[in-house]
């Protein structure tokens, strides 16, 4: 799908927090739909979905998360709490008087969660693409089949080492690594992969992908921080899809079990059978699918406000 993508329109959106990048298709008043892409990608990820969505009435709308393409770059601020507020400042900045749909893919999707469960007024629906909850992610990191399919987690805990590699031979391993990750790496021509590589190719950027592995572990480790994500973590309270494609080899299939205590309603999985680990750039008709199957049930009512 490739081979002749529609044009896109560019923003730039000055936050509180950042000056955010951002990718968009369909009508400004159409209902908001925000994308966010995973590691190591950016919002390209989602070139081949948004027009998609924007063409059945949806404003969509997928930026560069902090840190990574047209987006600042910070030295800090790689934790949850700071990346949800990123695209809580940005929801509220392009529809401030509904909610949204927010998908998240990979990182994206452990953004897209945080989001969900702690500013439930602005989540009208939540979409996840290989990308598990946390909480369930936490307890299962450590069977041995799902810890040898994490091994690049701990790998990222080194200083300096990881982002050397990352941006070396200007980006080569990054779509090397893209490509590992796909069950049809085919789809997808060395034009579309080329922009990941040119971003990670710079120290800099690749440091900031780095480090949102980097800050989870510091997170993990304080006091609070395994205790919030094991019993405390709040329970997600909008309509929740979790699609996940069957080939992927960082994420066992396991870790689309037992969903049900952190959601109020029953959570729905979808399964995308013959797809790699990066879905939405893989097989984006079969993701914007079931996105617009999901948020098409759930409309957005304006907020309440007190």
């Amino acid at each position: 799908m490739d081979t002749d993508t529609p044009a896109l329109a560019s923003l730039s959106i000055p936050l509180a927090s950042l000056r955010m990048q951002a990718l968009e298709a369909g009508p400004a008043d159409g209902p908001l739909i925000l994308l966010l892409h995973g590691f190591p990608e950016l919002s390209e990820s989602w070139r081949d979905v948004l027009p998609v969505l924007g063409a059945a009435g949806y404003h969509a709308v997928a930026p560069d998360l902090r840190g990574y393409g047209g987006t600042d770059r910070p030295r800090q601020g790689y934790d949850l709490d700071t990346l949800a507020e990123d695209i809580y400042q940005l929801a509220r900045h392009l529809q401030p008087d509904r909610p949204i749909h927010l998908v998240g893919h990979d990182w994206g999707g452990g953004i897209a969660y945080h989001v969900a469960a702690t500013r439930p007024d602005i989540v009208a629906t939540l979409t996840v693409v290989n990308c598990p909850h946390p909480s369930v992610l936490l307890r299962r990191i450590w069977r041995p089949a799902q810890l040898r399919r994490s091994w690049y987690m701990f790998f990222f805990q080194l200083p300096w080492l990881p982002e050397r590699t990352l941006s070396a031979n200007n980006g080569a391993r990054v779509p090397r690594l893209i490509r590992a990750g796909m069950a049809r790496d085919s789809q997808v021509s060395d034009a579309r992969l080329a922009p990941y590589a040119q971003n990670l190719s710079h120290p800099d950027a690749a440091r900031a992908a780095v480090d949102y592995y980097r800050q989870s572990f510091r997170d993990l480790l304080t006091p609070n921080g395994a205790r919030r994500l094991l019993r405390g973590y709040p329970r997600i309270r909008a309509p929740f899809r979790l699609v996940w494609a069957e080939e992927d080899r960082a994420l066992g299939r396991e870790l689309t079990e037992d969903l049900e205590p952190w959601f109020e309603l029953p959570p729905q999985v979808r399964f995308l059978p013959g797809v790699g680990h990066f879905a939405p750039l893989e097989a984006p008709a079969l993701v914007s699918a079931q996105i617009l199957e999901h948020v098409g049930t759930h409309p957005p009512q304006p907020i309440r406000r007190a």
